[in-house]
């Protein structure tokens, strides 16, 4: 029970089989398969393996690794325990309304049974979870940059409003017409 790593290479054997489970779970997620309790104990199972090759001696018992699979691990003071809910505190949110635990799902959202929603959970009294925003940070800051790029343009587009080459005999627009007629310099006001 010293925590000391094996010698032998098996990190990148251990590295290879985690990148194929992830390959695994993508698949599923595109193909709609639903996590089941028995797939996360599953899951579970490998990875005490994988640590029983790393670490064949075991590891330390103070080590969050171990107190996770044995279930003891100890959240308080942290801020991954600020995170966890227990159910009696819990309340379900959905389209600003608060989902009763004594009426069913279909009550709010309807019979279509293709119908996806996402729900929030928020401790009870804190009220309804702050709604997301329309665009996230990324897109705002890209829609943020276009614009003031835009603005820069308007702006030197502004600075080059010089009418003055609009009086040039290249720039009349009826000087072809006036060729053919011959009717060049012919002014209609008196000198």
């Amino acid at each position: 029970m010293n925590g000391l790593k094996n010698v032998y290479q098996v990190e990148a054997q251990c590295l290879r089989r985690m990148k194929l489970d992830e390959e695994m779970v993508m698949k599923q997620v595109q193909a709609n398969v639903c996590v089941t309790m028995e797939m996360v104990k599953d899951a579970l199972d490998q990875l005490r393996g994988a640590v029983m090759i790393v670490y064949p001696m075991g590891l330390p018992p103070y080590d969050p690794v171990r107190m996770e699979f044995e279930n003891k691990e100890d959240l308080s003071g942290t801020q991954a325990g600020l995170q966890i809910i227990n159910e009696s505190d819990a309340q379900m949110w959905w389209a600003a309304k608060e989902l009763k635990r004594t009426q069913k799902l279909s009550d709010y959202v309807g019979k279509n049974e293709k119908t996806k929603i996402i729900v929030k959970l928020q401790q009870k009294g804190q009220g309804a979870p702050a709604r997301e925003p329309v665009i996230s940070n990324e897109e705002q800051k890209e829609m943020m940059l276009y614009y003031y790029r835009r603005q820069e343009e308007l702006k030197k587009l502004e600075e080059n409003d010089d009418d003055s080459c609009l009086d040039s005999t290249w720039a009349d627009n009826t000087a072809l017409k006036k060729h053919f007629h011959g009717v060049k310099d012919i002014k209609w006001r008196p000198r």
